[in-house]
Parts: structure tokens; sequence; C-alpha cells
């Protein structure tokens, strides 16, 4: 360092211990941004505990360069870190994660200069690409969301609304040659209601899928003559009528509708930019203090790779009842108030707050396979013979769909027949329930038909999940862990089809809904003396992940007999555990937290019309820094004594960013980045279902979404309320009152879920 920037370095080190929180801009090479309210608040912390930061210039192992203001070995205030690529961030920096105002430069010349959060591209911002393209506007995680505008190389421009990246909402986008569209957008395509206007004057007005028109539509001349009808890319599909004015053009006539769709295939939407790599993605390389020998690589926004396992696809099953179907059987409900008061002591860390957290032990992959042999064999190979899925025409279905006479019938003889192949199997029926629907519903989750087959009727065989639960309903996994197979009673079928409809339209109206997905609902009758029926229905895995899911939770609200019978050595990461096993509070960033306060609003009301409850929120959690003896690793606190970095596999949240495959994979529910905060259960508060919090967060990525949908408030719940009334708290059983259920679910989840702040 020059005596230049050592003169400077020390009257702007002056500056801050006079100010005690820096709140002046720092006149120095760093630039002039103000600092961050939360690194002003931590600083003036640190003052008046007669501590402070102090400046650093380091050149680090890797060669990477810092210069700046350091704290209890992190960056803390205002900091420049040059990486050796050409990468540089120049701003402000909270517990060693760039948070607040700063500038991130590329050596490709792109920057962004904005407001960054632990490490993440996060609030109001512009890019500016490496061609000149810009967007200016709000960013959640590294991705485009909320209202933004951006202008692209070629003259094209967008105003509107993002989500995740993409457009999606209300937004303008204009061409260069100045055609232009105003409406309603979704994944990054014209999709709903809005207008194109060329720039001749003619203009589309209607509905839109997948970017042309679709549906209901209006074409206009500029002359004052119109064409109005059904809108498809399919002549047999498209019909309307053609509208002269008194001035019409003799060539309207002869005009042909699907000159439309050619006009449109010349107007492209430009692609989402290729971003090599995040400010999140790159890595940070310092010497602690106290481990001056051993250099701890950490990311920017503040990840070791400590200690962290081979990645493995681990499971979910859907139950009826509290016992969630698990493989342990279900206790009486006072041996389960034993269980708390036995397992409530110093060497339980759910309520010892001085033992530190450990991952669990990892368990064998759940089930066992069905081979020849095994007493269900035959009915696995009833199972894959029969589903026969073919694709939806339309999601538009006419209510004789969801009739439930709508069931189709067929004969799978051994020698096969015109419509069957032959098989090894006994002859048996097959029946499909509402085909038409279900196909419909495959389509609107964006199965694909061929993969659907493959996973269920490929070679592989599938898994049949431990013992049946108090329901009887055995579970069975199919090989790649897409699908979950679940036999049922006669009146939870009768139950599903009364609500497919409501059920069709609410998925359908509400793409975020947190309600598990069905697939399909099927039944076998086995032919011979026992002319025995098997219903199933087909459902998709929600915690199937790429990701080691650490910890499971049964969430439903109620303490009645909700906790596991297992020890604390005895849980591994396929234990699911319950209500008052939870010692976790689970905080989602704002956008995210919104979106799910008003989607569990959404979803509660739907199954409170339906007169259903006993559902429960399920949820994954993976903790992202695990140190190398098993212990969590709390958020911005150094490595533990004998960790080392890990090289694994992993895979990093920043693969969804950068790959444009797998844009859609964090959303609501699915690969969530969060955190979670640790609570700790009192003697006198045992049976409280909320922990008290104890600022020691972790972070984690989490999923989620609501089983168990299909539990109607029969005359069997009502007597269970009614017995258990008698002994227990009404409001601590879980049959009660749809309604009632409803209610005290969300008082629940709103509790266990909160935001991020």
């Amino acid at each position: 360092m020059n005596k230049e920037q050592s003169g400077v370095l020390k009257a702007w080190e002056a500056t801050v211990r006079k100010t005690h929180a820096a709140k002046k801009r720092a006149n120095s090479i760093f630039g002039t941004i103000t600092m961050a309210t939360a690194a002003e608040d931590d600083l003036e912390n640190h003052n008046e505990k007669g501590e402070e930061p102090y400046l650093v210039e380091k050149i680090l192992p890797n060669g990477d360069y810092f210069t700046g203001q350091w704290y209890d070995n992190f960056p803390e205030g205002q900091g420049k870190y040059l990486w050796t690529d050409g990468c540089m961030y120049l701003g402000e920096w909270h517990k060693g994660k760039t948070t607040g105002k700063g500038r991130f430069s590329w050596p490709s010349g792109a920057t962004y200069e904005g407001e960054f959060k632990s490490g993440y591209i996060d609030g109001i911002g512009i890019y500016t690409g490496p061609s000149g393209d810009t967007y200016k506007g709000q960013w959640v995680m590294n991705l485009k969301h909320g209202h933004g505008i951006r202008l692209y190389p070629n003259g094209d421009w967008y105003d509107g609304e993002w989500r995740r990246g993409l457009q999606e909402g209300l937004g303008k986008y204009q061409w260069q040659n100045e055609n232009h569209y105003i409406g309603e957008w979704k994944n990054g395509m014209i999709c709903g209601n809005g207008t194109f206007v060329w720039s001749n004057g003619n203009k589309y007005d209607g509905c839109w899928d997948e970017g042309l028109p679709k549906g209901n539509g209006t074409f206009y001349w500029p002359d004052g003559s119109f064409y109005v009808g059904n809108w498809s890319q399919d002549p047999e599909e498209h019909n309307g009528t053609y509208n002269p004015s008194e001035s019409s053009q003799a060539e309207n006539i002869d005009w042909d509708p699907q000159s439309v769709y050619a006009e449109l295939a010349d107007c492209k939407i430009c692609p989402r930019e290729n971003v090599s790599i995040m400010p999140s993605q790159k890595v940070l390389a310092w010497y602690t203090v106290k481990t001056d020998e051993n250099p701890r690589r950490l990311s920017v926004d503040g990840r070791a790779s400590l200690g962290m396992e081979r990645p493995d696809k681990m499971h979910m099953w859907e139950s009826d009842d509290d016992s969630n179907d698990c493989p342990e059987p279900r206790r009486e409900s006072d041996s389960e108030i034993s269980c708390i008061q036995h397992q409530h002591d110093d060497t339980n860390p759910k309520f010892n707050p001085d033992l530190p957290l450990k991952v669990p032990k990892i368990g064998k992959r759940p089930g066992e396979t069905i081979s020849r042999g095994h007493k269900n064999y035959e009915l696995m190979l009833n199972l894959q013979l029969g589903i026969r899925p073919a694709p939806a025409t339309s999601l538009d279905l006419k209510a004789a769909a969801f009739d439930p006479e709508e069931k189709i019938w067929t004969r799978f003889p051994t020698e096969g027949s015109k419509y069957t192949p032959p098989h090894q199997s006994s002859e048996f029926k097959w029946k499909d329930y509402c085909p038409v629907v279900f196909r419909a519903l495959r389509k609107l989750f964006k199965v694909d038909p061929a993969d659907y087959m493959i996973s269920i009727c490929g070679n592989g065989a599938l898994r049949e999940l431990s013992s049946p639960g108090k329901s009887g309903s055995f579970f069975y996994l199919t090989e790649d862990d897409r699908y979950m197979i679940k036999t049922m009673k006669k009146s939870e079928v009768k139950v599903f089809i009364r609500m497919l409809f409501a059920y069709y339209n609410h998925v359908r109206n509400f793409e975020n809904t947190l309600v598990i997905k069905y697939y399909g609902l099927h039944c076998v009758k086995l032919t011979g003396p026992t002319q025995r029926k098997v219903r199933f229905i087909i459902m998709g895995n929600l915690l199937r992940s790429e990701y080691i899911i650490h910890r499971r939770f049964d969430l439903k609200g109620s303490s009645l007999g909700r906790i596991t019978d297992k020890s604390e050595s005895e849980i591994d990461n396929t234990t699911i555990l319950k209500d008052l096993d939870l010692n976790f509070i689970f905080k989602l960033q704002k956008s995210w937290f919104d979106e799910f306060c008003w989607q569990i609003d959404r979803d509660c009301e739907f199954l409170e019309q339906e007169r259903t409850m006993d559902y429960s929120l399920l949820v994954g959690i993976h903790f992202k820094e695990i140190a190398a003896n098993g212990e969590l690793v709390p958020c911005g606190s150094r490595s533990p004594p004998g960790s080392q970095e890990n090289e694994s596999t992993l895979p990093d949240m920043e693969e969804h960013i950068l790959d444009p495959k797998r844009w859609g994979a964090i959303k609501l529910g699915m690969n969530m980045p969060a955190r979670v905060e640790r609570t700790i259960r009192k003697p006198e508060s045992v049976f409280h279902l909320v922990g008290e919090q104890t600022g020691e967060c972790y972070e984690v990525i989490m999923f989620f979404g609501i089983i168990d949908i299909l539990q109607d408030y029969d005359i069997t719940k009502r007597l269970e309320h009614a017995y258990k009334s008698i002994q227990y708290d009404p409001t601590s059983i879980s049959a009660v009152d749809p309604k009632q259920y409803s209610k005290r679910f969300r008082d629940f989840i709103f509790k266990v879920v909160c935001e991020d702040t």
C-alpha cells in the first residue's frame, strides 16, 4: 500500500471511531456507499462494548485480495474484495456476508449496483450486461422478482412484473419494430388475457396460451372491421365470424386467421441472459485468528462446505391418522405422555440449549422391494399392466367428466386380448375412475405420459413401505421415488370422487397450491374365488430431492399423541417427527412468507369447504452447513474445532439459478432456501406446541406440502371426537370439526413459520 492510500485509510479509521457507527460516508478508496442499517446497529453494539471494526488489508492464501473493515474474523462495514479471476465486490458487509448497498463487477464488463442481502442480490438494483442490456428493478435471491424494467441488446424492452427471474403477472413487451403486447404473463411467456398491437395498426385482443392466441379473441383492423371467434393453432378447432365495416378493404374478406400465427412467429421474446457466476457463488478465503495454519473457505453468503454428506434420494408417505403410517407402532396416549416426561432430561438437545444440535444418522432406504415370491408381487404386476396414460386434449372439462359413474373397466386375460398384452399374472379386471379428469390433472402438473409410464411400469420394481398404519392402507414407492401409490378404502374413494371437481378447479386456479398432487385413481378386481378389489391412488412424493432430507416433520397443530416414541439416538433422517418433537421456527424471506400465508389460507378454505380434516403440513429440511463431527453450524459462526472442508458432490442451489432447465426448481414448497431458528422446550411448557426461541439460526433448504386431505368428518370421526373429549382437552385432539380444524391448523402453522427479518 502506498503512502497516499495509507493516509486515506488512517483518516477513514479515525472518522469511523469518532462517529461510533460509520454513519458518515467513507471518503476513501471504497467509494461513497451508505452503510446498511443492520451494519450500523451492529457497529453501535460493538462500540457500546468498547469494541469496533478495524481496518485490514489481506492477500489471501488463494491469491484473492481484501481490504476494508474487519471484526471478529469477518468483514464488517465497508470493504473491497478482488478475486483472481477479475470479479470484484465493493460495498457493505455484515458478519462476513455482502449485505447492504454494493457494486459487483464481472471480468466481462457486466455490473450490478444495488442492494445485497446475505450474499445474494436482493432488493432494488441495476444489472448491466456485457452487451449493454440492463435490468432495473426488484430482486430476490439473485432473481428478478417484483416490478422491473428490462432493456434488451436488440432494442426490445419489457416493463412489468417478474417472478423467480421470469416475466409473470401484468407487463408490456415492445419489439424493436414497434409491435407490442400488453397483458398477462406466466413463466416468461405470454399467457392469459392481453392485447397484441402490430405497427400497422392491426390488433388482437383475447386469450393467450404459451405465447399464442388460444380461446376467445377478437382481431381488429384499423378500418373498423373485426373477426371474433375461438382461436386455435389447429385449424379444425378454430372457428369465428368476420364483421366488415362500411370502409372495409376487400382483402380483409379473404384473410386467413391462421396467418396471425405465422406473423407472431417472428415476434420472439428475448431469452434470459446467461450470467456465468452469481455473486453468492464467489468463494471467499481467509485465515481465522485461531486456526492460521488451516484456511477456511467460505462463499460470500457465508456457507462453509463442512462435512456435507453425499446426496441421496429420500422419501415421504401420506397417512390417514395420527400415526402417520410410520414403521414404529403407535403407542397409547398415556405411554406417549410418559415418553415426553422420560425424554425431558439434560441429555436431550430438545430441552438443553447447551447441547449442540447434530445431524441425524442416515437411515436405510425405506421399503422392501417387491420381487417374485412377495405376497403382493402379482398385485404389482397388475398395477403396472393397468397403467396406460394418454395425453390430455384440453384442460377445459365438461361436467360429465366428473360424474361418479364415469369409469372404464378393462379385462386383462392371461393370454392377452385386442387391447391388452399377454402376461404371467392371473386374469384380472382394471378400473379407471374419471380417466379424462386425471389425464387433465397430469397435463396440468406437467407430467409427461411416457415418463409417467416408465416410472411406474418400467423395469424397476415397486417398494412396499413397511407395515400399514391404523387405516390399514399400504404404501408403495416407485424405483425413481417420483410417485407414491396408496391403497384406499371404498369410503375414501367416494370422498375423493365427491370432491374431485373442486380439487381440479382449486389446483388449476392456484398454481402454487401446497395441496398434494394426485395423478390417478384405479381399482384392480382379482378374478377367481376371492373376487377381491384393491383400490389405490397415485400421488407425488413431496420430499423427493437431490438433497438429503435431514429432518421430517408432520405438523397438525394438535398435541394429543403428537410425539414420536423414539429416543434421540434411535431417530434417523427417515423418521417422521410430529408436533411435540418440533424444535425449530421456520423463517422465510418476506416475499416467500407473504406467498406462503396467502396460499395456506386458500388451501385451508378449500379443505374446509370440502368438509375434510386430519390433514397436516409435511416439512422436510436439509441443513446446508454441517461440521465434520456431525454438529450443525449456526449462521455466522466460525468452524468448530477439527472441522474440515469436505469436497462434496452435494448440488448447490446456485445451479438452479444458472441452469435454464432448472429455473423452475425453486418454488413455493420446493427447494426453498430459508433459515430455521432453534427452540427449547421448558419443563413447564413441555406440552406447548411451540418452544422458546433461542436466536440460534441455521441455513436450510426446505420442502413442504399439505398431505392427508381425504379424511371426511364422518360418523366415525365424530364418535372419536366425542369419546376423546371425555378423557382429554377437546382442543388437543386431532378429530375435530373441519372449520375448527382449519382454524387451529392455520393458527399453529403461522406460529412456526414466520418472516425472516
